[in-house]
């Protein structure tokens, strides 16, 4: 089905890079999760109330709902499955169960696809009920073949998903050497996770380590994690592994932490952008778009009358204003407006009047860095980092370039076109240091160069006139130690405390609909303050601040005061009064002023008209005096009081 309508649709002016084509590359993200008997045992009992409560397994599925849910409202077109391997029963797809010609002991739980209400009830069932009803958590008499294992996830994303950008296979056990050293067995392993890399799939061990033994990778995994050792040299990445609990962390908060931090896919913003640092020497990088605002998706218009609900497709016509005739979009032309008229422009032109050269990104020199101010900032940075692609040796010059502006504390200034046709902006390259460094503060973003977009002189606005108002040394001293209680864990704000409340309850509103469940009375809102734990820690600091406020307040008070006294007295000595003929009416009113006119005074000056025969400086005090209005002509006064009155 599709629905028409006609509007005045304008064409994109430039071919920017697609924010939406960009959010829109989809992941394909397969969990493989052992269901061993060591994995289904539960920890020992323990008084601390750090310590570890759910078994291996239980840890690991409740991590994979948590992703599912979190999936559903970051990425709603990414795919998600799950693999139990190790399990006694066998299943590849529902018409090949315990067959065994398919790949023993591994029992695709959750098939490949888009999740969908049913997958987050079963998946959910299983982690918060313990309602196995397929009867898949017994742990085989042999243990699988991490051949079998991989070949499977090899079907399944090379069926379902393959043509996705990203596809990726996260692998959680607690078994570091599986085939027991079996040479011939580790190899057919090792082929079947070099297919897979050669296919574009990543593999990512999330190994859960015991107290009683460590998890040794060179044992096996080594050979089946494919790591970049070029990464590993400039330091530039590093690979997080998951531990024991032993950090006070509990064995599932290890894990959501660890897979929090791969589960989204590094989506390039734009690749092998040519990268000139001096004449003669050029490199090739790849941009990541880190930080992209979340909304919620977008909703849609739905035919209900057919069989199924089907997903209405809009469609754009274009008429001509006069004779509403359909106009075809060869008749059309770009114009722009300018003086009156229209300027018209033939496509050719217009790709000339847009062409500034190929994409690249040029250095034009390099400042200090303190010379960078906050309010530069006209758009998102874009983080950069190089690429072999186009040059060999570009991750060497990179480092070094990254190395020289951190040691030095300068920053580059680039000349960016991001794409062809793309209109060129003026950019700061910015070093980060790496999430190592204890002083970096920023201990969530990755080491390496950011582009920095600044202004042009035609971007920058004149801004209002702001006057200062100074406070006093004893308050600010005050202010200190409440800041001084009030700082926020490890004095950094990290972004994955809070996520928005807006979002999550839109989608939790969403979930308990779709799932059939109670629906909530509130939203989970982390940015609520903590007025008891304000109170506690800063209550008293924060009442002495408010008894020196209000001390300083009434002396300024005081002050002026005392300085408008003498201004009055002198005024009232180099003006003599002139008596008019609206001072006699309000003496004959009975009153010495405006200000201090009665209101039944002030309402039978208006009844009689008398009232517009006063001076505009004496209606604005008899305003002022009923806490009315002060500001306009003296009709506007005039009209205020008459309002009044009635």
């Amino acid at each position: 089905m599709s629905w028409h309508h006609n509007q005045d649709g304008n064409e994109p002016e430039e071919d920017e890079i697609d924010e939406d084509v960009y959010k829109s590359q989809k992941d394909a993200l397969l969990f493989a999760i052992d269901v061993s008997k060591t994995m289904l045992k539960a920890p020992p009992a323990s008084d601390d109330k750090k310590a570890d409560t759910d078994s291996g397994l239980t840890a690991a599925l409740k991590c994979a709902y948590q992703v599912m849910q979190q999936r559903i409202i970051s990425n709603p077109k990414d795919m998600m499955g799950i693999i139990l391997f190790n399990t006694e029963k066998s299943k590849f797809t529902d018409e090949e169960v315990d067959r065994s010609y398919g790949y023993p002991h591994c029992y695709v739980y959750v098939p490949l696809d888009i999740p969908s209400a049913e997958d987050v009830k079963k998946l959910k069932s299983l982690v918060e009920d313990g309602e196995d009803s397929e009867e898949v958590l017994i742990p085989s008499k042999e243990p699988a073949n991490i051949k079998d294992v991989l070949f499977c996830a090899n079907q399944i994303l090379a069926t379902k998903a393959p043509n996705f950008s990203s596809r990726r296979v996260f692998v959680i056990t607690d078994n570091a050497n599986p085939h027991m050293d079996d040479k011939k067995m580790n190899e057919a392993a090792a082929v079947r996770a070099k297919d897979l890399y050669d296919l574009g799939v990543f593999i990512t061990l999330f190994p859960i380590g015991h107290k009683d033994s460590t998890f040794d990778l060179n044992k096996f995994w080594n050979d089946i994690i494919f790591k970049d050792p070029l990464a590993e040299l400039t330091d530039l990445e590093t690979v997080l592994e998951s531990k024991s609990g032993n950090d006070g962390l509990t064995l599932l908060k290890s894990l959501i932490k660890n897979i929090d931090s791969k589960k989204t896919p590094k989506r390039a913003y734009f690749s092998s952008m040519p990268f000139e640092i001096g004449p003669g020497l050029t490199i090739s990088v790849k941009g990541y778009n880190l930080f992209q605002k979340q909304a919620p998706a977008r909703s849609c218009y739905v035919w209900l009358d057919g069989e199924k609900a089907q997903i209405a497709i809009g469609k754009t016509e274009r008429t001509e204003k006069e004779t509403e005739r359909d106009v075809e979009k060869e008749e059309l032309k770009k114009a722009y407006k300018f003086g009156g008229e229209y300027v018209y422009f033939s496509p050719e032109e217009q790709a000339d009047v847009k062409k500034f050269g190929e994409k690249t990104i040029r250095i034009i020199g390099f400042k200090d860095r303190s010379l960078l101010k906050f309010w530069m900032a006209i758009k998102k940075s874009i983080f950069i980092y190089p690429s072999e692609d186009g040059y060999v040796g570009s991750t060497r010059v990179f480092s070094a370039l990254w190395q020289k502006l951190l040691k030095s504390k300068k920053v580059g200034i680039a000349w960016h076109i991001a794409r062809k046709n793309a209109n060129p902006q003026l950019v700061a390259i910015i070093p980060s240091r790496s999430q190592s460094d204890e002083n970096s503060g920023t201990p969530y973003l990755p080491a390496g160069l950011w582009l920095y977009p600044i202004p042009f002189a035609d971007d920058i606005r004149t801004g209002p006139e702001v006057k200062v108002v100074r406070t006093t040394n004893e308050l600010t001293d005050k202010m200190n130690k409440v800041t001084g209680q009030l700082q926020m864990p490890r004095g950094l704000y990290e972004p994955h405390r809070y996520p928005n409340p807006a979002l999550q309850w839109h989608y939790k509103i969403l979930q308990a609909l779709a799932l059939e469940e109670e629906v909530p009375d509130q939203p989970d809102d982390a940015t609520i303050p903590k007025n008891k734990a304000i109170s506690k820690r800063a209550g008293g600091y924060l009442q002495e601040w408010a008894d020196v406020a209000s001390e300083v307040l009434a002396k300024h008070q005081e002050g002026k005061a005392v300085k408008r006294e003498p201004d009055d007295e002198d005024s009232e000595d180099a003006r003599p009064k002139k008596r008019t003929k609206t001072a006699t009416a309000s003496k004959k009113a009975g009153e010495d002023g405006g200000s201090a006119m009665t209101d039944a005074a002030l309402k039978k000056l208006v009844d009689s008209g008398g009232i517009s025969k006063m001076k505009v400086a004496e209606l604005k005090d008899i305003l002022a005096a009923r806490s009315l209005e002060t500001k306009g002509k003296k009709a506007e006064l005039i009209e205020r009081l008459e309002q009044w009155a009635e």
